[in-house]
């Protein structure tokens, strides 16, 4: 086992699956007692049962401040410190329509989760990695926050709002051996992608020069490098991972 991160304390939300689940998988790997954070009870079971040792599950609604600050308190009052946050939650909303067409609560819902979700997990870690001079946070965006897809403007806006958040975030904090950075997929295949109507994911894929998704272990290798006590340079930043749809 390569131990990098030697015993740090990561908590990820969006963890029972997807995205969230393959980072887990990959800090535990890689030395790190991971916290894994989902609305979806039954399915957090069932990850941390999968990874095995150095990893528990908490259950949190991520849009409820109050419900992130008690999560936030008992990870801190087991382990007493906190290093790493991954903010993968995220959901799509409905697609495949025009802005004319998007529901008001639907556009709301997806920003509660996408960017109130960051700023609240965010928010609450915070404190704890100042009182030790070093933190690592990642957020999970997407190309869509860059560049925006024609059908799903709810979800490309509030990934816009992710990535405003971590250049903020990186400069507020780049004195304090605290790094914040974003992670910009294109089309990896996931259950929220595969939700989406064929049509729409055709579209996405289209743009990618390599003409495929990516898979969650590139996604977890790259998150792993983002989160690394060796990228200590690197603040306020969003990493491309499109395939070549990306080159700026």
């Amino acid at each position: 086992m390569n131990d990098i991160f030697n015993e740090q304390v990561a908590i990820v939300t969006g963890a029972a699956s997807g995205l969230g689940l393959a980072i887990s998988k990959k800090l535990q790997s890689q030395g790190a007692v991971v916290v894994l954070v989902d609305k979806a009870e039954e399915a957090l079971k069932t990850a941390v049962l999968e990874i095995g040792e150095r990893a528990i599950a908490i259950p949190c609604d991520i849009t409820s401040l109050q419900d992130v600050e008690r999560m936030v308190q008992e990870v801190a009052g087991r382990y007493g410190r906190i290093d790493i946050l991954v903010n993968s939650a995220g959901v799509s909303g409905r697609t495949g329509i025009k802005s004319h067409e998007v529901d008001a609560e639907d556009f709301k819902f997806v920003f509660d989760v996408n960017v109130n979700g960051c700023f609240n997990t965010a928010r609450a870690v915070l404190p704890h990695m100042l009182e030790r001079n070093y933190g690592r946070i990642l957020h999970i965006a997407s190309i869509a926050g860059k560049e925006g897809n024609a059908g799903m403007l709810a979800y490309s806006a509030s990934k816009a709002a992710v990535i405003g958040m971590t250049k903020v975030q990186g400069k507020e904090y780049a004195e304090t051996g605290i790094t914040v950075n974003a992670l910009a997929p294109a089309v990896i295949r996931t259950a929220m992608v595969d939700a989406m109507p064929e049509s729409q994911v055709r579209y996405m894929t289209d743009k990618i020069p390599m003409r495929r998704c990516g898979n969650l272990d590139e996604i977890a290798h790259m998150a792993a490098f983002i989160l690394s006590p060796e990228t200590s340079f690197t603040t306020g930043f969003t990493f491309d991972m499109t395939g070549g749809r990306a080159t700026y």
